[in-house]
């Protein structure tokens, strides 16, 4: 169970991470990414950071977050007041696609519906 400093701080992380992704970071593989949310423990010592992307998923770009984990660190230490800044794993968040074919379920079994009820009025 997460602690209410954790969640403040898992909210703190990824607007920070956000700006610096957007703003500082160099790399051009990572200005598509959206950071949606950070997980952290409760000691306050790792942080699973959830990310997405406009065009799905790419080991590539998860490669290049890893490898700009200490630079991110780094940049939030200097944004932050923390004493240890936690260490950071990305993890892409497959729930929007989730989400989105599960609208496309969704939609084809109202059609079916739709059509079913039709051939039973005529």
């Amino acid at each position: 169970m997460k602690t209410p400093r954790a969640r403040r701080v898992g909210e703190q992380i990824r607007q920070e991470l956000a700006d610096i992704l957007w703003r500082e970071m160099k790399d051009p593989r990572v200005h598509g990414v959206t950071i949606n949310a950070v997980d952290v423990t409760s000691d306050l010592e790792h942080a699973k950071v959830w990310y997405t992307l406009l065009a799905g998923e790419d080991a590539e770009i998860s490669k290049a977050l890893t490898r700009a984990a200490g630079f991110l660190r780094t940049e939030l230490s200097h944004r932050m007041r923390m004493r240890v800044v936690p260490k950071l794993t990305f993890q892409y968040d497959r729930s929007i696609e989730r989400g989105a074919h599960l609208s496309q379920l969704i939609e084809q079994a109202l059609e079916e519906d739709k059509r079913f009820h039709k051939d039973d009025e005529a």
